[in-house]
């Protein structure tokens, strides 16, 4: 096919929904490569070695790259085709999933980690920015209502499903399983896709993309360093450069002629409205999924599969709540229906303060997960169509690609800032024991290791640290809320100033424009 073509529409439903099967069934394996590992950590570490950074970047490496490179993968595939990028980073993605199953120490791991992310980024672009060309109004909101869904019990079910192939086969087996659904996506999904373009597209803009990949990299990198530099500047100088670059990344956008990112999109209230809405997720239930797991096994002595159990109430809500989301569009503003929903994870994250003790069982955790999960779930299906509602279908890669961007990087600076706030917390807890001990004792901890900090601060005592976790977990959630409401309350102002803006307008042009 030459460049600049598009392949005809499908012309049967069956098409379009054999499409919408494909991309979906990705979106459940993409998060599954981004929970799984991060409970197979210690059987990792008895496998590999038990390097507390190198195993680190096991989840980071995956996050940063998948970050770092989606804005990218989305101008690619408006340039060089949408499925022609779908097919490459799925087939990528399948081959890597399989030698990481293979991998033999930590180096070789986080590579292929951060190469897995790269795919995973051309897979989820190119994937969400199809759906944009093969359906329309209240049909394109349920499509990525759905789309959120299946993304979320990725999210959501990745610990349980981890957790049981790690008692039955071992960790190797989490990397096997997502080979297995890529393997499926090529073989039936991808030969139902068709072709489609940006005819005006001008290729990848390097300097934007190299810029922004680094801004993202160093910041995150900052924030994680800061628990073991607190006294020095590296910190303050990896921010600093973080700030340089991003500040570069805005310089050229506004200079290249087809830039990676159009910055006019910002003057868009709608739009930026749309961004607070993954942001404040991640802080009220991906933290959640990662911080959880590491609480319950590391710190407590669960089982990996205890753990997962424990979870249940979390993700259930992602298998219905999104998709009912979308459908009370038709009478709900989304901006209202976003922040009632950010408002009861907010409550749920105040309620399971008061219910995560040590050792809460089931009846003691249900409920508060289960508004947490509720909550999260209602935005999560709404927030797709709404970065990409206020562009041109052309350019449905770019939203899609700054939307995911915005996202996956809000996930990842959310966990690093979360580390290092717990540690601090942490260590604040333990003030009255020695000073190094307790610094030692707080890092341990905030990555899930009682028994790693318990021999570090011998001084300190396995019951002490465990009360100054709980109490510095308690003080972490109650943050959490606060934010999730913060992020609430702008989300729901800027979405419906826009919408207020729309309607006070009374040309059919307006009305055009808006949409």
């Amino acid at each position: 096919m030459p460049d600049g073509a598009t392949s005809a529409k499908p012309h049967t439903l069956r098409d379009r929904l054999l499409v919408l099967a494909a991309v979906c069934l990705a979106g459940l394996g993409m998060p599954l490569s981004f929970t799984g590992p991060a409970i197979a950590l210690p059987a990792i570490g008895q496998a590999l070695g038990s390097d507390p950074r190198l195993l680190s970047w096991a989840v980071n490496a995956f996050i940063l790259a998948f970050g770092g490179s989606v804005m990218a993968a989305g101008a690619l595939a408006d340039q060089y085709g949408r499925k022609r990028i779908f097919t490459l980073g799925i087939g990528l993605f399948t081959v890597l999933s399989v030698l990481l199953a293979l991998a033999r120490n930590l180096w070789w791991l986080d590579l292929g980690r951060a190469a897995q992310g790269i795919a995973a980024a051309l897979t989820m672009s190119a994937g969400a920015a199809s759906l944009a060309q093969e359906f329309e109004g209240h049909a394109r909101t349920r499509a990525y209502s759905l789309l959120g869904t299946t993304f979320g019990l990725g999210l959501a079910f990745g610990p349980l499903l981890s957790a049981w192939l790690i008692d039955w086969l071992g960790w190797r087996a989490v990397f096997l399983s997502t080979a297995a659904i890529g393997t499926l996506v090529l073989l039936v999904g991808v030969p139902r896709m068709r072709e489609t373009r940006d005819p005006h597209a001008q290729g990848l803009d390097l300097p934007g993309s190299l810029s922004f990949t680094a801004a993202l990299v160093l910041l995150t990198f900052g924030i994680i360093e800061a628990p073991r530099h607190a006294n020095g500047h590296l910190p303050l100088l990896l921010v600093g450069a973080a700030a340089a670059m991003l500040a570069l990344f805005v310089y050229v956008e506004r200079r290249v002629r087809r830039p990676m990112l159009d910055l006019s999109l910002f003057r868009n209230p709608r739009f930026l409205g749309a961004q607070a809405l993954p942001l404040a997720t991640a802080l009220c239930y991906v933290v959640l999924l990662i911080f959880l797991p590491l609480r319950f096994v590391g710190v407590e002595g669960r089982s990996e599969l205890t753990a997962g159990l424990l979870m249940i109430p979390l993700s259930v809500p992602m298998l219905v709540v999104p998709f009912v989301g979308a459908l009370l569009t038709r009478w709900l503003s989304a901006g209202l229906l976003s922040a009632l929903g950010l408002g009861l994870a907010a409550a749920g994250l105040l309620w399971l303060r008061t219910a995560a003790v040590p050792g809460a069982d089931w009846d003691a955790l249900l409920w508060p997960l289960l508004l947490i999960g509720t909550g999260s779930g209602l935005p999560w299906g709404l927030m797709d169509d709404l970065a990409v509602s206020v562009v041109p279908k052309e350019r449905a890669g770019m939203a899609t690609g700054f939307f995911t961007t915005t996202r996956v990087a809000g996930e990842a600076i959310a966990m690093a800032a979360v580390g290092t706030a717990l540690t601090g917390l942490i260590e604040t807890q333990l003030a009255q024991a020695p000073r190094e001990q307790a610094t030692a004792a707080a890092a341990s901890l905030a990555t899930g290791s009682m028994a790693h900090a318990a021999g570090v601060a011998p001084a300190i005592g396995r019951d002490a640290l465990l009360h100054g976790y709980n109490a510095a977990f308690g003080n972490l959630l109650a943050a959490l809320a606060a934010l999730t409401l913060a992020l609430a309350a702008a989300s729901f102002l800027l979405l419906r100033r826009r919408r207020a803006a729309a309607s006070a307008a009374a040309t059919p042009r307006e009305h055009c424009s808006a949409h």
